[in-house]
């Protein structure tokens, strides 16, 4: 991340204060989540899929190009609506391995996130660990990915834990 080559004082304050702005606003409008899938051409026919999102009405794209800049990685997609919300979403969502492992989880391992996401991301940060190990491309890796996974967000069970392809 060159964001971090910064030279002056007032460089370093502004950088600082985007931080700071980044952590808050992961805090109330991010989500680290992991979905397992059916995947035929991957070995052991399921794909693990973390990912780094943050959601905002299409008014608000420019705060969500802030955080591609300053990340320097990932991408700002436009979800139009067709219920009876007046304003389509723009997504900002990272879901290259590479740069979640080397830029995502570094930079809030190092700066910490405030509300309950903190533990999302301690089970996100492990899940991108056994990743990094290869664990996911054997069926004991993808059951102790799921566990860590059905424990995120809301606590939805995952469907590779409750298939019968798990229980060989």
């Amino acid at each position: 991340m060159s964001t971090q080559n910064v030279f002056g004082a007032d460089n370093q304050q502004e950088r600082l204060k985007m931080i700071g702005w980044i952590v808050g606003f992961s805090d109330g409008e991010g989500c680290f989540s992991v979905s397992i899938v059916r995947n035929k051409t991957s070995s052991i026919g399921w794909q693990v899929m973390p990912e780094f999102v943050i959601t905002q009405g299409k008014s608000s794209l420019d705060s969500l190009l802030l955080v591609k800049k300053f990340f320097e990685c990932g991408n700002v997609f436009l979800n139009k609506r067709y219920d009876d919300h007046t304003e389509d979403l723009c997504r900002y969502c990272v879901r290259s391995i590479n740069d979640l492992s080397t830029i995502i989880v570094p930079f809030f391992t190092s700066n910490s996130l405030k509300t309950c996401k903190c533990k999302d991301f301690l089970f996100f940060s492990k899940i991108m660990n056994l990743i990094r190990q290869r664990k996911h491309l054997t069926s004991s890796g993808m059951k102790e990915i799921a566990l860590l996974a059905s424990q995120m967000n809301r606590r939805k069970s995952r469907s590779f834990l409750e298939s019968s392809e798990t229980i060989r």
